[in-house]
């Protein structure tokens, strides 16, 4: 379910996740939230066919904040499959536009898209010089170059800092301020002339040292964790009981984000310590982890050889156990 403008990852472990949930569903919708070039929609809707040949007719929902990946995903999907250009910080309006109540799945894939990462012109790669962009919707917002337009180099460390987790944050926002680039080569070159030898080596050769740097930009540009915030905050409440959330994640920031989230949602709230309550009547969680699922799904071996972008991913489920 890969092509040229975008390679999914942990496409078998979504299918697993997800059917399970939809093939219970007297009336199964599939919200995916991040359609890219609409391969998981593709390997889910084939999945659920297979495994309910004579069910219930599978809604498809599918929407992306980047035009171009709803246009690649136009020509591949079947035309009920209902496409629609939104962030999914916006997805109860997307549901309800839609006169959808409550999902049965919902799947969220956190990363950048193969087609986003190698066209030079969206500026999200240091591999070829090109303008300083890195919005998912160019349509709208603040560019990484208009950004480092007029920044100063207390905030660009705290961005540095708290979105790529980057040691030699205060000295590479000094350098970056004293040029303020505004193509991805020229930023590249000043993170690396200023990171400190002992982080160079650290990284060593695999790692090129303006990684973390890119990736905070990025993550500030597109306030990806914000979205995610409003993301987790309102789909739980979206599903249908028995319905199911998967979220891929690709860093710490935002596996901590879901992983923590998750967590909160699958404790039941605690009557007061004493009161003669017995065990079976105890208030229970409105959300479980289903089984296999505690530690999440990484990519096999296979997977990360055929796809090293994969590398990182982690596929995190919860599912609604109670109204």
């Amino acid at each position: 379910m890969s092509s040229e403008f975008h390679r999914p990852v942990l496409v078998r472990e979504v299918c697993e996740a997800l059917t399970p949930a939809l093939v219970r569903a007297e009336a199964p919708v599939f919200v995916d939230a991040t359609c890219g070039g609409a391969g998981h929609t593709l390997a889910v809707l084939a999945a659920y066919a297979a495994a309910r040949p004579d069910g219930p007719k599978l809604r498809a929902i599918a929407l992306d904040r980047d035009e171009e990946a709803l246009a690649e995903a136009r020509q591949k999907v079947p035309a009920d499959v209902e496409l629609v250009h939104s962030s999914f910080r916006h997805l109860p309006a997307v549901l309800e536009a839609a006169g959808v109540a409550a999902a049965t799945a919902i799947l969220a894939d956190l990363g950048v898209s193969s087609h986003q990462l190698d066209t030079g012109a969206r500026g999200f790669s240091f591999q070829a010089d090109a303008p300083l962009d890195m919005r998912m919707d160019p349509s709208r917002g603040m560019s990484a170059s208009q950004l480092l337009a007029d920044i100063s180099v207390g905030e660009l460390t705290r961005i540095l800092r708290d979105y790529g987790e980057e040691t030699d944050a205060s000295r590479i926002a000094t350098a970056i301020v004293a040029v303020r680039p505004t193509t991805t080569g020229v930023l590249a070159k000043v993170v690396a002339a200023a990171m400190s030898a002992p982080q160079r080596r650290k990284l060593g050769l695999r790692i090129h040292p303006a990684t973390r740097t890119f990736q905070a930009l990025r993550i500030r540009v597109n306030d990806e964790l914000g979205e995610l915030d409003a993301l987790l905050s309102a789909a739980p409440e979206r599903l249908q009981v028995g319905g199911r959330l998967g979220i891929i994640t690709f860093h710490s920031l935002e596996d901590r984000a879901t992983k923590q989230r998750f967590s909160a949602l699958t404790r039941a709230e605690q009557p007061p310590p004493g009161l003669p309550i017995a065990a079976r009547d105890l208030p229970q969680p409105r959300f479980v982890v289903p089984a296999g699922y505690r530690q999440g799904a990484a990519p096999g071996d296979a997977e990360v050889a055929a796809n090293p972008r994969s590398r990182s991913s982690r596929l995190r489920v919860v599912e609604r156990a109670l109204p």
